[in-house]
């Protein structure tokens, strides 16, 4: 073979790498696209809820209330009698069968709803308001399209009668479709209508920053000391391998360490946000000192011989000039860190974090879900309405994730410096 076809020969190797090589990018391409699609197609729905206007009126002899009631009272006054006697108003019943099916076109916190509205409102006391109130969500699937009507009464949730009244409510303009406020301030819930994210956010929120006060600190001064000061011997070489080996245990281990050590032996509260932190902290932290090592690593040993050469020690060489120039990559490991903690699920389940939990967090020890533990809770769920908040927290959690993976970029670019 002459030197002409080993040219031509090398020339299709290289133009058949780069096809494969387009041809792998353009599948992953099209691979994440269906993948997004899926989750936005499912998703989009959850960040809007069916709502019937109501005619309330807030009469205060009904409510036994006096004529300035003030917020406490009203928050302590019983608003069940007056939500039943509103939606009855609506539609002609006959019969406690039919009262009872009128009833469940609304979601069950209906009173709670009224209640919260006229808290928020003080001056429509004694005074005929209308009031939007969450439907069931069976309605709610109805009205966006999701919920198959024709199928026979016997094979649905939803009654022929209160078909009738939904469409009599539809043609009178009663039925509208609102912002679902409730995703984003609502703690969990038995009814997909009013469930929200709103614990799992807080939960979410303390973890992460109780991860990234322990983890962040330890890491950085582990790897000033490993990368600028430790001595070149078995015991830095056998410590090295062990952080490296680290960083590949899978998560479900650090759970295990969780529920065994910080619970069964500190005895500390289970399933809150304070065990969480400090259990994503261990594992965190190999996976912050490994890039800032690099970091350290990165920076030219001219900076550290002209910072000797005028006389700084090798603490203030190491501190003033090597640390400062090496932040850029250590802050987008440490961002990227947190991120792959922010989406963890199995060591939260083992410390308790899968319990359901309704309230919404006040602080880092109170019990608490988190964006991923609710995925996994809301994904065994039958209800439809659960289906779509699944997929909407799973857009909330990416969001989270490409904004922090984008913040971790942009640092690098804007401070990163260039040796030639």
């Amino acid at each position: 073979m002459n030197k002409d076809q080993l040219l031509k020969k090398r020339y299709r190797a290289e133009k058949r790498f780069k096809f494969y090589g387009l041809v792998s990018i353009t599948l992953a391409i099209l691979f994440v696209i269906f993948l997004v699609n899926v989750i936005f197609s499912k998703g989009r729905a959850a960040f809007q809820r069916t709502t019937i206007a109501v005619e309330v009126n807030f009469n205060t002899e009904e409510l036994e209330l006096s004529s300035n009631a003030s917020i406490e009272e009203i928050q302590d006054a019983d608003f069940y009698d007056l939500s039943i006697n509103s939606l009855l108003k609506l539609y002609k019943t006959e019969g406690a069968k039919q009262e009872k099916e009128l009833l469940r076109v609304f979601s069950p916190d209906h009173d709670i709803e009224i209640k919260n509205f006229l808290i928020k409102n003080l001056d429509n006391l004694n005074k005929n308001v209308i009031v939007n109130l969450t439907t069931s969500d069976d309605i709610d699937q109805l009205h966006k399209g999701n919920y198959p009507r024709h199928l026979p009464e016997e094979r649905r949730r939803i009654s022929d009668f209160q078909l009738l009244i939904y469409d009599q409510l539809v043609k009178e303009n009663k039925v509208n479709k609102v912002f679902n406020t409730f995703f984003f301030t609502n703690g969990d819930s038995r009814n997909p209508e009013v469930a929200g994210i709103g614990g799992s956010l807080f939960g979410s929120f303390f973890t992460i920053i109780i991860t990234l006060i322990l983890s962040f600190p330890i890491a950085i001064f582990a790897s000033i000391y490993l990368e600028e000061f430790a001595p070149k011997n078995r015991i830095t070489d056998f410590i090295e391998i062990n952080i490296n080996n680290l960083a590949a245990v899978p998560s479900i281990v650090f759970g295990l360490l969780g529920l065994g050590i910080l619970l069964g032996t500190f005895d500390l509260p289970r399933s809150t946000p304070l065990v969480a932190g400090i259990t994503l902290s261990l594992m965190t932290l190999p996976r912050i000192i490994i890039p800032c090592r690099a970091s350290l690593k990165a920076v030219p040993p001219s900076i550290r011989e002209g910072a000797l050469a005028v006389g700084a020690s090798k603490v203030q060489s190491v501190m003033h000039h090597v640390v400062p120039l090496s932040i850029p990559g250590t802050l987008s490991g440490t961002i990227i860190g947190l991120a792959q903690a922010l989406g963890e699920t199995a060591p939260l389940i083992l410390i308790g974090m899968v319990a359901f939990v309704v309230d919404i967090p006040a602080t880092p020890i109170d019990p608490s879900a988190s964006l991923p533990v609710q995925v996994y809770l809301w994904s065994e769920q039958a209800e439809r309405g659960f289906v779509e908040k699944t997929s909407a927290t799973i857009m909330v959690l990416l969001s989270f994730l490409i904004v922090m993976n984008f913040i971790a970029v942009y640092l690098r670019q804007k401070f990163e410096k260039k040796w030639s």
